[in-house]
């Protein structure tokens, strides 16, 4: 499964707050997640870092990419 279109509404759900509800082991994950939360950064921000992550790492985040239009 490939990683969501920009304009996905998952995007803005994981930005506030759906980060937590992922189901991971994969480190740099759960610490992104972490900073997302506690970020103050605009929502356009926290979209765009969490978008790029998942991007880069697609094809290792395979389960978790799956995770991202449910959430």
């Amino acid at each position: 499964m490939a990683v969501p279109a920009p304009n996905h509404p998952c995007w803005q759900r994981l930005a506030s707050g759906g980060m937590s509800k992922i189901k991971t082991q994969h480190l740099g994950t759960q610490l992104l997640a972490k900073r997302i939360e506690r970020s103050t950064d605009p929502m356009s921000a926290k979209i765009s870092d969490i978008q790029a992550f998942f991007t880069k790492w697609e094809r290792v985040l395979s389960a978790e990419v799956q995770q991202l239009s449910s959430i």
